[in-house]
């Protein structure tokens, strides 16, 4: 699966969060918690999702663009998240 961002947004988020989007590279795809983000009309079917990288919970936001996920957030997830994660883990 191809992986594409933006490298501007990815400096900011690198400065933001301390995660660098080039991590999604690392993202088993097929195993992905994943459901629409319906917070706002983007213009596009925004997903948000839920992975383990290297043995952490990160939340992703992407839309898939044929094949190709643009990855638009990657982060640590919140305790919150890792909790609700773990309900169907």
């Amino acid at each position: 699966m191809d992986i594409t961002f933006d490298s501007a947004k990815d400096e900011g988020d690198k400065n933001k969060r301390g995660v660098t989007l080039e991590l999604a590279s690392k993202i088993d795809w097929p195993e992905v918690l994943w459901q629409p983000d319906t917070r706002k009309d983007c213009g596009e079917l925004r997903e948000v999702g839920y992975t383990v990288i290297d043995g952490r919970l990160y939340c992703v936001v992407f839309p898939q663009r044929g094949d190709v996920m643009h990855v638009i957030s990657l982060r640590k997830a919140n305790p919150r998240e890792v909790r609700h994660y773990a309900q169907y883990d």
